[in-house]
């Protein structure tokens, strides 16, 4: 089974003036980010707007994906919807590109479920494939928390690998550690960008990292630096990094991400509406950040 590890990029979508997938550059995109060292290229999750991409640009995507990594990262894909029928069905359109190495499956969203309500979603999902599952939780926007009980019920399943936790609480994080922690086949990803360090320090395997499309060897530092040994170096990248993810709450996400690419001279555009650009002020802050960083 798939082993998920490293930093992972939760790539942007790049759209045109008339809102549809802009293909090169995205491919653009998606080789700077492997070109500079990160682990896995996931397109399709929250900082790719998965909301505003279905049907064929949906599948389209994920080929351009598989083949503008051409082998060197893995590959994940996002699995997003309210109702377990819909998520099954765009899995059905990720096993038809071959090439995806596991699916991101987030919790329903605007429905308010139980904890034995998500166990069965989840179970019937992967029953219904043999695609690596991650489980996604980004309560802060779906208002749906995963508890760490019912996380450590779901690792049992054979093709539910890992879990991405976006929710910011470190001891939500540390708690699916502890109880899956005798799982050699489950894992824990950071979905915070300024928790890396700390997950690492506690056995999780890597993070799921929006900032990582504008700071891609940065973020990656983090973990490549742990994973040698030199902590000092990772917790170093850890606090230059902080200040970027930090600024994120700036507009409306991913705005910020977005405007970062931009800024470095990628012409990825704007967020789909209803999510306005940055005002002009917070695009300066921003570019004063990435100065500091060096990163344009």
């Amino acid at each position: 089974m798939f082993t998920p590890k490293g930093i992972v990029v939760p790539v942007i979508t790049p759209f045109g003036s008339d809102g549809t997938v802009d293909f090169p550059v995205y491919r653009r995109v998606v080789e700077h980010l492997v070109e500079q060292g990160v682990h896995g290229i996931f397109p399709m999750g929250t900082t790719g707007e998965f909301y505003a991409v279905g049907g064929e640009e949906y599948r389209r995507l994920l080929e351009a994906t598989v083949e503008a990594v051409d082998g060197r990262a893995d590959v994940y894909a996002g699995a997003n919807h309210i109702t377990t029928r819909g998520v099954m069905e765009q899995i059905k359109l990720v096993e038809q590109v071959p090439g995806i190495d596991a699916v991101s499956v987030l919790t329903p969203m605007f429905v308010t479920q139980t904890q034995e309500e998500l166990y069965a979603y989840y179970k019937a999902i992967a029953g219904a494939t043999h695609m690596p599952i991650v489980l996604y939780n980004n309560a802060p926007k779906t208002n749906v928390h995963i508890a760490p009980a019912t996380v450590a019920r779901l690792a049992e399943i054979p093709n539910i690998i890992a879990v991405k936790d976006s929710t910011g609480d470190f001891t939500n994080t540390a708690e699916y550690l502890r109880l899956t922690r005798d799982n050699p086949s489950f894992h824990v990803l950071l979905g915070r960008d300024t928790l890396i360090y700390a997950g690492l320090c506690c056995g999780a395997a890597g993070a799921i990292a929006s900032c990582a499309n504008v700071a891609p060897r940065l973020v990656a530092d983090v973990y490549d630096k742990y994973r040698a040994g030199d902590l000092a170096g990772a917790l170093e990248a850890q606090f230059q990094l902080n200040p970027l993810r930090i600024a994120c709450g700036m507009g409306t996400f991913p705005a910020v991400i977005k405007e970062g690419l931009v800024q470095q001279g990628f012409p990825v555009g704007k967020c789909l509406d209803p999510i306005a650009e940055l005002t002009q002020e917070e695009k300066e802050k921003l570019h004063r950040i990435l100065q500091e960083l060096k990163l344009v």
